[in-house]
């Protein structure tokens, strides 16, 4: 399996940094995927999870072998930080001003 689409919608928040979907051999999309500004480390990928009646969460999907929740994460944080790259490159453009 290999996840052929990463999409990224960035925020603009102390701990949540972005919302991911992924698109896994054209064929299954996963939404709710979120990028996680952790205390001590750098951002980490979390899966989309619901919340418990106990108040626990739970993940909803996740990868089971160790390897591939690396790899999506390789992936996934790469073009997280295509995206923040593109978006303060969008930022530094010169106004252009309308034609009035």
């Amino acid at each position: 399996m290999r996840i052929t689409e990463v999409r990224v919608s960035l925020r603009d928040d102390a701990k949540l940094k972005a919302f991911v979907s992924i698109t896994l051999d054209d064929a299954f999309v996963v939404r709710g995927l979120k990028i996680i500004q952790g205390k001590d480390r750098l951002p980490f990928v979390a899966m989309p999870s619901r919340k418990k009646k106990d108040g626990e969460y739970q993940d909803i999907a996740h990868p089971i072998k160790p390897e591939m929740r690396k790899e999506m994460e390789r992936i996934i944080l790469a073009e997280y930080e295509r995206e923040k790259a593109r978006a303060k490159a969008a930022e530094e453009l010169p106004k252009v001003p309308e034609p009035g």
